[in-house]
């Protein structure tokens, strides 16, 4: 399910050959299971300290097309209607956080790209939702990145929960279903509510991958993305910078300042991080923000190592 992350526990287990080589073959039935899966149902969301409960039905036609509605049960009424995971109309505060011509945010699992970074192993059986499910879990080989856990579904090897935890043992993100029903969802449920408003598009090109480059990055991310559009509050051109590892990513926005008197800034929900530096260039001052799934520590180094001149190539 990409509409919500996936997540995973750090332990210090050490993954043999062959508990990887079955970890990475759940990891692939997983990825497969989302495409191809429908199914239905209830879970629980929790991060910071907040909770909330959320309806899903995921619907795969015969075409292969994916259509998913997401529909927050308590508080204010959100509500995300994504086809091809590509968010189509929002309700509520979550129309801030997707983009018109934007997949949704999640996690992208490369088993073959994170085994070097990561120690995969199962690690045994548990029951979610009424349901066995078969426990993997993912631990990072060095402190740029989180540890996390997964429970599928042993009989589609979808996911029923995940935990994320940082270097610490705390929990900063939990999903996890109470309700869960394989097979295809009524129609109707698949169609979203009167007030979901469809997303206004928003102006993304193509960045110039020479303007900016990275003097240090975590061990195995690479710049999968460059881009740019104009900031909806100062109207400026702004630079995004995309990097992933097979699993986690974080994003490098460069905004022009033009005399602006702002002040570097750090904070953290869950396993989101900001980080903002002020940097002095040829052309003017420009904030560099770090925004990501990656521990703080971590998006400080990356954003103080931002440089202008020639940037990496994208892949």
């Amino acid at each position: 399910m990409r509409a919500i992350s996936l997540f995973l526990l750090l332990g210090s287990w050490l993954a043999t050959p062959v508990h990887a080589t079955e970890a990475r073959d759940w990891l692939l039935r997983m990825v497969e299971a989302e495409r191809t899966q429908s199914f239905q149902g209830s879970f629980i969301y929790q991060r910071s300290g907040s909770f909330s409960t959320h309806r899903i039905w995921h619907g795969v036609d015969a075409e292969g097309q994916v259509r998913e509605r997401l529909l927050q049960l308590d508080g204010p009424v959100q509500e995300v209607l994504r086809v091809n995971g590509r968010a189509q109309c929002v309700k509520g505060a979550l129309a801030d956080q997707v983009a018109a011509d934007q997949s949704w945010p999640a996690r992208e699992f490369n088993p073959e790209q994170l085994k070097d970074w990561y120690e995969l192993r199962v690690a045994g059986e548990s029951r979610v939702a009424g349901r066995p499910a078969v426990v993997l879990t993912v631990t990072p080989r060095d402190q740029h990145r989180y540890g996390f856990e997964l429970h599928l579904d042993r009989e589609t090897g979808l996911l029923l929960k995940s935990l994320l935890l940082n270097e610490k043992g705390q929990l900063l993100e939990r999903f996890q279903f109470s309700t869960f029903d394989p097979g295809q969802p009524d129609e109707g449920d698949l169609r979203a509510g009167a007030d979901c408003k469809p997303l206004q598009a928003v102006e993304v090109a193509k960045g110039k991958p020479d303007n900016w480059r990275s003097e240090w990055l975590p061990p195995g991310f690479n710049l999968s993305n460059v881009l740019e559009r104009k900031s909806p509050i100062s109207k400026e051109l702004v630079a995004c910078l995309v990097y992933g590892d097979g699993l986690a990513r974080f994003s490098v926005f460069l905004e022009p300042l033009r005399g602006a008197a702002v002040e570097d800034a750090r904070s953290q929900l869950g396993p989101t991080v900001a980080v903002s530096k002020r940097m002095s260039t040829e052309d003017g001052d420009v904030m560099v923000t770090v925004v990501g799934e990656i521990p703080l520590g971590t998006a400080e180094r990356v954003a103080l190592s931002m440089r202008s001149g020639p940037a990496q190539n994208t892949p």
